[in-house]
């Protein structure tokens, strides 16, 4: 809550900027002077940084205009940055009741350098997995618009965030199964598996959720949203959407290594029974539970790396262990991560069974 409340009272000014003004437009600058620059600390030892900049706009309306950033005011804006000459920053412009201009820096223009990260992902699936990487991508493109035109829109629209979720799942791995390993038996064992894991995977979530009694109203940027949809977006929802999502990618990785461990077995070993089969790709399956249950949980841990740090200073907060893992921010980064787990681990003899039974393989 402490949190929370110090994160509101930091975005004051801005909801006061906001509720003054209309933003008109958003543009590229270029830093080429800082004018003036004062530090101050606040009562509970928080740098504030504040600063006078001149400004040269790169795009818009005011390209290649100077602009004065008056950063140095009554407003107490948090902020750790201290820009420097030739950063490049994102300025927005609005016009106040009075008439007047307004200019603001928003946060550095980070978009070319995420460009070349983006460039160098591309080219390294290309080079190493050529023909296969290429569906990859093409699999992770049509994911996103699922995401970003279905489920997205979908969870806005007031729909259950959950029932969305399952379904734009069920989408996602139908498409990345079939890209990746073409139209096969194993294809439909996997997709099978992957569709009966998410559903099992959606259930607990959705029981277990109701259970710990978390909201959804964990994170900051909870609020906005409620704000923004004016209290008819479902948080708890929401959150429940937000692990099932975060699954996907793990257990597709699992049930597709499963399946094709079962194929391996079959084809190198065609007299043996069903059962036989199960029993050995159980066994690959295990030492694959160890790996992907660490690779989920640091992938939660380094998320989740400021909120772990807080728990571990409870005492200094005046909390002990059974205040903190209560707190719902804790509690619900400790849900989503046994959950994940506890999906993974139900979905390696789910996948192993039905391919151990119903996969065909030709030697």
């Amino acid at each position: 809550m402490k949190k929370i409340f110090l994160f509101l009272f930091l975005l004051a000014p801005f909801s006061v900027l906001a509720q003054e003004t209309q933003p008109e437009e958003n543009f590229k600058a270029r830093v080429i002077e800082v004018i003036e620059e004062r530090e101050l600390i606040d009562p509970s030892g928080v740098s504030i940084i504040q600063q006078n900049l001149r400004l040269k706009a790169l795009a818009g309306t005011f390209v290649d205009q100077e602009i004065v950033f008056q950063g140095i005011d009554s407003f107490q804006v948090l902020s750790s940055r201290a820009y420097v000459v030739d950063d490049k920053v994102i300025m927005s412009y609005s016009v106040n009741e009075a008439g007047d201009d307004n200019f603001f820096i928003l946060d550095y223009d980070r978009s070319n350098k995420i460009l070349l990260l983006g460039i160098i992902f591309i080219l390294s699936v290309l080079i190493i997995g050529r023909w296969k990487g290429l569906r990859s991508l093409l699999a992770l493109v049509i994911s996103f618009l699922v995401i970003l035109k279905f489920i997205i829109p979908q969870i806005l629209a007031g729909n259950n965030p959950v029932l969305i979720s399952v379904i734009g799942g069920i989408v996602i791995l139908f498409f990345s199964v079939y890209l990746t390993q073409g139209f096969t038996s194993k294809a439909h064992i996997a997709n099978l598996s992957l569709t009966l894991s998410l559903m099992l995977a959606a259930a607990l979530s959705f029981f277990f959720t109701k259970a710990t009694q978390l909201t959804g109203y964990a994170g900051e940027e909870t609020i906005f949203l409620l704000d923004m949809t004016q209290g008819s977006l479902n948080l708890q929802g929401l959150l429940l959407a937000g692990i099932l999502i975060g699954t996907l990618g793990v257990l597709d990785d699992v049930i597709i290594s499963q399946v094709s461990t079962v194929e391996q077995i079959k084809r190198a070993n065609p007299d043996l029974s069903k059962k036989q089969v199960y029993k050995m790709s159980l066994k690959v399956g295990v030492d694959h539970i160890t790996s992907m249950i660490n690779t989920l949980f640091f992938a939660y841990a380094g998320a989740a790396l400021p909120l772990l740090i807080l728990f571990t200073q409870s005492d200094v907060l005046g909390l002990n262990f059974g205040q903190a893992i209560n707190n719902e921010m804790i509690a619900t980064e400790i849900v989503r991560a046994l959950l994940g787990s506890i999906s993974i681990i139900l979905a390696i003899p789910i996948s192993n069974k039905l391919a151990s039974h119903f996969l065909k393989v030709k030697n």
